[in-house]
């Protein structure tokens, strides 16, 4: 089967930072069903781990951590799924990835495709999707109101793709005031067509940003993108006993910060439940079947902004350039072999 892999970690302008490359087919067994993949999306996880993380010698690394596609063969214990059905997931960071024509996913964290949607448009959820429903619900318990600034939350990084669909979520399943940033025209205009209720740009300090706004402090805080950066201004602008939720790779953060206002930090990384295979590992495949209904409902929309073409090295190349630039807005698809 044709893939795309890489050899030995490094750059995005080596030429061979990712090839073209012939794998063979393994076939389904446990739980596992094999998927026809139709299309991908690209994720920062992709470039991270190219520019870090070299396979053995000798051998090819598959990246890919987003697809939908047609299941062609299910595992004998499998049970959610039989040959024919289309579906979308995101997979698992210790298995090889969706950049290939076949791949082997367990069916507990693999949900029924929007059928509203085509391929492409699929392909962009699933990895944002759970990361902001787990981020939402299971880390930051917005179910369950802070003391004070319960009603608010602010989302950082608002324009990307997780940022897209968390206020998405939040617009629709909770009655938040949400406050997302974004810092050009595009992006801000972007995150109140997602739904947000204000914008704060985020080259300004984020507290000095959300005094302007008038709104008092917000009890939630999710950052997704540069926490590093802003997170004197989170601390200052939090309301006390508030939840701070991050899921990017900050150095190492002051959390002394945190103590004088007892705000707790959390931590949200959507392969945890499938690299643990998590006793609730099931609840991805549920979730993910929550978002497919609500986006048939109408309620929530694809993320896709750009469509980069057939799924082969140079285009992946090329999106993982786009994504390394830092000026992305929602989700970079590919589609078809």
């Amino acid at each position: 089967m044709k893939a795309i892999g890489y050899r030995v970690a490094g750059p995005i302008s080596n030429k061979d930072a990712l090839e073209d490359i012939e794998l063979p087919v393994v076939a389904p067994t446990g739980r596992d069903i094999l998927v026809a993949v139709r299309a991908i999306s690209v994720n920062p996880v992709d470039t991270k781990i190219r520019r870090g993380v070299s396979p053995n010698a000798g051998e090819y690394r598959v990246l890919g951590w987003d697809a939908a596609g047609v299941v062609e063969a299910v595992g004998p214990e499998a049970s959610l799924f039989k040959p024919g059905d289309e579906v979308f997931y995101a997979g698992s960071l210790e298995r090889p990835g969706s950049n290939s024509e076949l791949q082997l996913v367990d069916e507990r964290i693999v949900g029924r495709k929007p059928r509203s949607l085509g391929f492409a448009e699929a392909a962009a959820l699933p990895l944002t999707a759970i990361t902001a429903w787990e981020a939402i619900f299971d880390r930051l318990d917005v179910a369950r109101p802070t003391r004070e600034g319960g009603d608010k939350i602010l989302v950082i990084g608002g324009a990307g793709g997780v940022g897209s669909i968390a206020i998405q979520m939040l617009r629709q399943l909770t009655n938040l005031t949400i406050v997302a940033t974004a810092s050009r025209a595009e992006t801000q205009a972007w995150v109140k067509e997602m739904g947000a209720h204000q914008v704060a740009d985020h080259r300004m300090p984020l507290h000095a940003e959300i005094k302007r706004l008038g709104l008092g402090a917000p009890g939630f805080v999710f950052s997704t993108t540069e926490t590093d950066k802003h997170f004197d201004s989170i601390t200052e602008l939090m309301a006390p006993q508030g939840r701070l939720c991050l899921i990017d790779d900050p150095p190492p953060l002051d959390i002394m910060k945190l103590k004088r206002k007892s705000l707790s930090l959390h931590w949200e990384l959507m392969f945890t439940r499938p690299l643990y295979c998590t006793t609730d590992i099931e609840e991805q495949h549920r979730l993910l079947n929550a978002v497919s209904e609500m986006v048939d409902e109408g309620r929530i929309r694809s993320t896709m902004t750009a469509h980069y073409g057939y799924i082969n090295a140079a285009n992946l190349m090329s999106a993982h350039t786009l994504i390394e630039s830092g000026s992305a807005r929602g989700k970079v698809v590919l589609e078809g072999f």
